[in-house]
């Protein structure tokens, strides 16, 4: 992150950084004692830098209470003060290679010493925690605070399995390590999934819902600070030890030695921790993390670099609240605030109105964000978001950019409350309410928003697959009446292609082409594509085994379709209520005409080898896809389970596979690779076992 120019006079420098330092406490206390931070780490960093500029600039406005020369904020009174007994200070940042490379610098010229090794480890996104041990036994803990005093929060700490309570191996008879509390992502899910769920028990009941969590971190940190510790032990906690504070006897004299050296005394150090022998050496590891970051269960923000041999250390100090032998390299930020110009309304395929958001454009994680996702109107209201916000903008994991929630202090007055429309924004159709969904929705059949949106669907991947008809095509035909209906996709020639603005023979012939190809896929993607509410890949599977052809979508009952395990009333009334329309009626038939009529092979092959066996996939296979997968223990007699629970026999783990291992671990279940998983589809279980036996 570039710095910030510092102002041009004395005059304007010195009320800048009162205006900073006022700002920067405002967000300290936020963050480090309510847990409740209402800016990214970026914006925050930002201000630290052009406080820092001016510091350096203008030496003498540098005041003892300045967040540059201090940690965090004062710990609270809700629990006992604890003073650290070496002051537990952060660390300072880099944001290019040119920066770190000028750390680099200043240390090799106060060591005389420019070849030195260098570790480096994830910067988790959590709660800095001390922990003091004697005699081996666990006897306090704390947290950061504003460096020199946190607040003790031993008794909620030994709920976490992660912290050792007595000590294996051999150990000094006092000492502190420190490291850092965090919440698992796929644990902060599920925390919030229980809260979804029991809002809308509470919403049935009339009563207030209860807040959600805003990310890993803050729920980390709330967590290990209830007054309550039973509170604290119910919540998916963990901690990595990542340094050696004080300690009363020998210790190991580099980084390295010292943290396997507290791995054999039981602290969970972790494992992604690396050696290098110069600074050219950590670059790679830097880049590597930027590009897997996502695939950890854990939140990090960057790399922490420390300098390896410990008695550098001591020579190297501290300046102002950092240490010079250490630093973290930060990433591009996945959160910005932005100004929110509209909140705008996107009509779906189904009729369902969706708000988003309209923003002043601002770059995160190198790519320009100008919309987001804001969920539903209720999201809206939860969180309090209105039109002129400032609001904090998120993009992780290659999602859709969605709005996080808006920066309360930063409001002026001039800002509004968002409503849902009451008449559609395409076709001015009064908008109708589904109570059941709090959802609105134009019920207007010939809807243009919904007529466009349909015909992209019809043609996606894992629908019918149309490479070519994507939003930008399935627009163009509409709007100029070639195409109204997704079965008069199946009427268009070349010549009306080629009527199209920039459409040219090669592209006309290429697109017939995959719609003729189209007409060869099987039952299950049709009956997706025909966007029928509440009918995903799984329930066309099991449809489309029971009607067997497409016509047959028109003859069935709401009894049969309840008879099929995995569908329940309210699918089946979609489906049932979607079939008694009259244009959906002529829809299938046109496209039967058309040949578009795929029968549904229903053969069992090799007698139903997988017959009684419930198995679940995770994570990726190499030699087949997912679907394929399924299908094929399908076609065997087994069931294909979403989730692991006890009735589950077997859980494919295939590469990048998520959180299901670990419950299946938990559960006893058997867990096989890609290679047995193959094994199994050929020979059944029996063949599983003969082959782990031999």
């Amino acid at each position: 992150m570039p710095e910030v120019a510092a102002p041009e006079t004395q005059y304007e420098a010195r009320l800048r950084s009162e205006e900073l330092r006022s700002i920067i406490n405002y967000h300290n206390r936020l963050y480090y004692q309510l847990d409740t931070p209402e800016v990214p780490d970026a914006v925050y960093d930002g201000f630290m830098s052009e406080l820092r500029a001016i510091e350096r600039q203008y030496p003498e406005l540098i005041t003892p209470d300045s967040p540059t020369q201090r940690t965090g904020a004062a710990p609270l009174t809700t629990f006992e003060t604890v003073e650290h007994r070496v002051p537990l200070l952060s660390l300072s940042n880099c944001f290019s290679e040119d920066e770190l490379a000028a750390w680099h610098r200043r240390a090799s010229e106060r060591l005389e010493n420019d070849s030195f090794a260098l570790t480096t480890e994830p910067k988790i996104d959590g709660l800095a925690i001390s922990l003091v041990y004697e005699r081996g036994r666990f006897v306090q803990g704390a947290t950061r605070g504003d460096g020199r005093n946190g607040e003790n929060v031993t008794e909620n700490l030994r709920s976490l399995g992660t912290i050792p309570k007595s000590l294996a191996g051999t150990f000094p008879p006092q000492f502190e390590v420190r490291g850092e509390v965090y919440m698992p992502k796929s644990g902060f899910e599920r925390m919030n999934l229980a809260i979804s769920e029991e809002n809308l028990e509470r919403e049935r009941a009339g009563r207030k819902p209860l807040p959600l969590y805003a990310n890993p971190r803050n729920a980390a940190a709330g967590s290990v600070r209830q007054k309550d510790p039973s509170v604290t032990a119910s919540r998916p906690l963990a901690m990595f030890i990542y340094q050696l504070g004080w300690c009363e006897g020998t210790r190991p004299e580099s980084h390295h030695e010292t943290l396997e050296w507290l791995r054999a005394m039981g602290f969970n150090v972790n494992p992604e921790t690396r050696l290098h022998a110069n600074l050219p050496e950590t670059h790679e590891r830097i880049a590597w993390w930027e590009r897997e970051r996502e695939r950890l269960d854990y939140d990090i923000d960057g790399v922490v670099l420390k300098i390896d041999a410990t008695r550098d250390w001591d020579r190297l100090g501290y300046v102002g609240r950092e240490p010079r032998w250490a630093t973290a390299f930060k990433f591009p930020p996945q959160q910005r605030t932005t100004k929110l110009r509209q909140i705008a309304v996107n009509v779906g395929r189904t009729g369902v109105l969706t708000p988003f958001a309209v923003l002043e454009p601002v770059v995160i994680s190198g790519a320009t964000i100008s919309m987001a996702t804001l969920h539903n109107e209720g999201d809206i209201r939860r969180k309090d978001i209105r039109e002129g916000d400032t609001v904090i903008v998120q993009r992780a994991g290659e999602v859709i950019p969605q709005v996080v929630g808006p920066v309360l202090s930063l409001r002026t007055g001039g800002e509004h409350e968002f409503a849902m429309p009451e008449e559609c924004p395409s076709c001015r159709t009064a908008v109708s309410r589904d109570p059941a969904e709090a959802a609105a929705y134009c019920p207007n059949p010939a809807c243009p928003a919904q007529a466009i949106r349909m015909i992209e669907h019809f043609a996606s991947r894992g629908a019918m697959d149309i490479e070519g008809l994507g939003e930008r095509m399935a627009y163009s035909l509409f709007q100029s009446g070639l195409v109204r209906d997704v079965a008069e996709i199946y009427d268009l020639t070349a010549e009306k292609l080629m009527t199209l603005p920039g459409i040219k023979e090669k592209g006309a012939d290429n697109l017939l082409r995959g719609i003729e190809a189209s007409k060869g896929r099987p039952l299950v993607n049709v009956l997706l594509a025909l966007g029928i509410r509440h009918v995903g890949w799984e329930t066309a599977r099991l449809v489309a085994d029971h009607i067997g052809t497409l016509e047959g979508i028109l003859q069935v009952t709401e009894e049969a379709l309840q008879e099929i395990e995995g569908i329940g009333p309210v699918v089946a009334a979609s489906i049932v209520a979607w079939a008694e329309r009259t244009q959906n009626q002529d829809l299938v038939r046109r496209l039967v005409a058309h040949g578009v009529n795929p029968a549904q092979e229903r053969t069992m092959a090799r007698g139903g080898l997988l017959e009684g066996l419930t198995i679940v996939i995770t994570g990726r296979l190499d030699t087949m896809s997912r679907n394929d997968a399924e299908d094929r223990i399908r076609e065997l007699g087994g069931k294909v389970g979403s989730s692991v629970t006890r009735g589950t026999s077997y859980l494919v783990v295939g590469a990048d596979a998520g959180s299901k291992a670990e419950k299946a671990e938990k559960l006893g279940t058997r867990l096989v690779t890609e290679d047995e998983f193959l094994r199994l589809i050929e020979g059944g279980a029996g063949g599983l076992e003969s082959a782990s036996g031999a």
